[in-house]
């Protein structure tokens, strides 16, 4: 475990690589015209949890799959705008944004006096000592989890006062340096706190998320380019295609197709990226959209630009 402090970037992709090296890779655009970067970017590494200050110092906008890890961000100061299930999402300070992993989403605006105190999890570990803390199954904190965290009042409070306490120290690079049996209890420490923060009543008898839901996710996540009907979905669940859309609803909060096409989409950005041959079209065959034009029309909706702009 190190406290890490990093050289000034010297331009925009220098920046966007050292933030994606301690934090996600991601698609970074600079809103507003040509500043240099000022990037602000100190870290803690607990293991299992990573706690750190970031900032740009300009306008920007970014996407990202958060890919094996939740993300929380807890503005210290100015604004941070994005997309959530419901609706936009703008986070102050006394606020923080959950961002769930494996899951494409979009900060609309992260304006240039924002410096946020960034938290992230390890989605395993995390799902683990959620059925330790809350004796919730990994399918149901996923659900359970808020787009965006009051951190003004009671266990939100404390649990940013916790967090808080430990980013003081960022700039310490020997603190807990060795200190194995330190760093467990930490994360431990901030992960209870985010969790009975997050799911009010989630331990207390609250109900798990029906298996038949999680059986769905899991069958999507393992094979989302197959031609999967609604009839073969609740199949997969054992029920009927009314009650699963329902499920859906109720602990996804959105239907089992949109939740398929998000899968899809992460998939196929994902392969874009990493494969500068791979066109369009055969992302789009790859992972069971039915044309070029319906899965370019999606991608823009969820990530705001088209897919022929994915690689930058």
């Amino acid at each position: 475990m190190s406290a890490r402090r990093r050289a000034a970037p010297r331009d925009w992709d220098q920046a966007s690589r050292a933030v994606a090296q301690a934090y996600f890779p991601h698609e970074l655009q600079l809103l507003g015209g040509g500043r240099e970067p000022r990037l602000t970017l100190h870290t803690l590494d607990l293991g299992a949890v990573l706690v750190g200050h970031v900032g740009w110092g300009a306008d920007v906008r970014i996407a990202c799959d958060y890919p094996g890890s939740y993300e929380i961000n807890l503005p210290l100061t100015g604004h941070l705008e994005s997309r959530g299930r419901h609706g936009p999402v703008v986070s102050l300070p006394g606020q923080a944004t959950v961002f769930r992993a494996d899951t494409p989403s979009l900060i609309s605006h992260w304006d240039s006096t924002c410096t946020v105190l960034g938290v992230k999890f390890d989605q395993a570990w995390l799902d683990r000592e959620a059925e330790r803390v809350l004796g919730a199954d990994r399918v149901t904190v996923r659900s359970l989890l808020p787009d965006q965290l009051d951190l003004g009042a009671g266990p939100g409070r404390a649990w940013r006062q916790l967090v808080g306490s430990l980013a003081a120290h960022l700039h310490d690079p020997e603190l807990f340096g060795g200190c194995g049996p330190v760093r467990d209890q930490l994360a431990g420490a901030i992960a209870a706190g985010f969790l009975l923060a997050s799911c009010p009543g989630a331990g207390t008898g609250s109900p798990a998320r029906p298996r038949t839901v999680g059986r769905v996710v899991d069958q999507l996540h393992d094979d989302p380019g197959r031609a999967w009907t609604a009839g073969e979905m609740a199949a997969v669940a054992g029920t009927s295609v009314r009650r699963l859309q329902e499920g859906f609803r109720e602990w996804v909060g959105c239907t089992p197709t949109e939740y398929l096409t998000g899968v899809r989409l992460q998939r196929a950005r994902a392969d874009l990226l990493a494969d500068a041959t791979l066109t369009t079209s055969e992302a789009a065959a790859r992972w069971g959209f039915s044309s070029a034009s319906r899965f370019a029309a999606a991608y823009r909706r969820r990530y705001g630009h088209p897919p022929s702009q994915a690689r930058g």
